[in-house]
């Protein structure tokens, strides 16, 4: 399932739900295995939530994208290599951030079938 997370000061973010789900935890929510379809992070969850993913993407030892000077034609392509959580977490922590700036709400809905 696609997700898609509104916030009135920022673009909507839009994500597997299998990848928003550690986001979410990370945050706080109490969800076990599976998101549901529709939620809020309120203005006063947001410290704690915007804390907890910080907190996460620190401790995350994912891999992480090097540029390399090699002409190597050997070299692995960006795209073929593993996204890490503070990769997938940046544009929602982002969107979290403007949110407290402005005082709003989160919110996430299923994305629109096209």
């Amino acid at each position: 399932m696609l997700v898609l997370f509104h916030s009135k000061p920022a673009a909507e973010v839009l994500m597997f739900a299998q990848h928003a789900l550690p986001i979410l935890k990370a945050a706080g929510k109490p969800y076990a295995d599976t998101l549901p379809e529709r939620g809020v992070i309120t203005q006063e969850q947001l410290a704690a939530a915007i804390a907890g993913i910080e907190r996460a993407i620190a401790e995350d030892q994912g891999p992480e994208y090097i540029e390399s000077d090699d002409d190597n034609d050997n070299r692995q392509h960006p795209i073929s290599q593993p996204v890490s959580f503070r990769q997938r977490a940046f544009p929602l922590l982002a969107m979290l951030r403007l949110a407290q700036e402005h005082k709003a709400d989160v919110t996430w809905e299923p994305a629109p079938s096209w």
